[in-house]
């Protein structure tokens, strides 16, 4: 009886344990497929990458090569980027997440408005990162943290950012839906996401078109993942500024 009643137990233990895996496969499974419905493809347009989100392609990313272009000489008066900078609400103890920082252009800047506070200077690409590290050391600036960010992540602790910014950026986020999940769950309560980007109603923003959004296209999409519109502002030459709101989860 002793051994039946062993036996039995095993065999129970083990259909638990195989319908447990199933349960938890099956979860994943769906999660997997949810998170793939995210996005469709097509046929790539010039400059594109086939994959659509919201009925945007999103385009190609601009590789390391093109740091010259981000350190142009011309950049502060075509795009106006020290007014973009006055107007993101920073203190002397901001802590705040520059998303796509390529060469630093706007990193560096914004440390010396945050003197008390911290910058992560947050970069796929591994040619800028390391221009980032070496710029970083060059100009002795204690309170920026260069971070090694992935395609659906930004790597930097939980609750931890007052504002995130992506100038020029957004656009060409390989997931920008998790990504934007990723930059709600870094910023404190009350924390906001601001975007620049070039503007696709201008047809005189000398810009390719899948390197340009429109409002109502940004609004969309980040108002699909826990953002509000907060403040915009039409100032600035070229771009958009869009800054949005962390909603907070009921």
């Amino acid at each position: 009886m002793k051994t039946s009643s062993y036996q039995g137990m095993k065999q129970l233990f083990v259909l638990f344990l195989w319908l447990f895996l199933g349960a938890g496969s099956n979860c994943q499974a769906q999660v997997e497929q949810k998170a793939a419905a995210v996005y469709t493809t097509r046929p790539p347009s010039p400059g594109g990458t086939g994959k659509i989100y919201m009925a945007r392609e999103i385009a190609r990313v601009i590789g390391a090569g093109g740091g010259g272009w981000l350190d142009r000489s011309t950049r502060q008066k075509e795009e106006k980027s020290l007014r973009a900078i006055d107007s993101m609400m920073l203190t002397p103890q901001s802590v705040v997440a520059d998303i796509g920082a390529g060469t630093g252009f706007y990193s560096f800047k914004v440390a010396k408005k945050v003197p008390k506070g911290k910058i992560y200077a947050v970069e796929l690409q591994d040619a800028f990162v390391a221009e980032l590290e070496k710029r970083r050391q060059e100009l002795g600036l204690s309170n920026v943290e260069v971070v090694k960010g992935g395609t659906k992540s930004i790597n930097v602790p939980d609750a931890s950012l007052d504002l995130a910014f992506m100038v020029d950026v957004y656009h060409e986020l390989e997931y920008p839906h998790e990504m934007l999940q990723a930059i709600h769950k870094a910023l404190k309560p009350g924390g906001k996401l601001l975007l620049l980007e070039y503007r696709a109603e201008d047809p005189k923003v000398a810009i390719r078109e899948l390197h340009k959004m429109t409002a109502e296209q940004v609004k969309k999409e980040l108002e699909a993942n826990g953002f509000r519109l907060f403040r915009r502002e039409d100032s600035l030459p070229i771009q958009h500024f869009l800054m949005f709101n962390k909603k907070e989860e009921k």
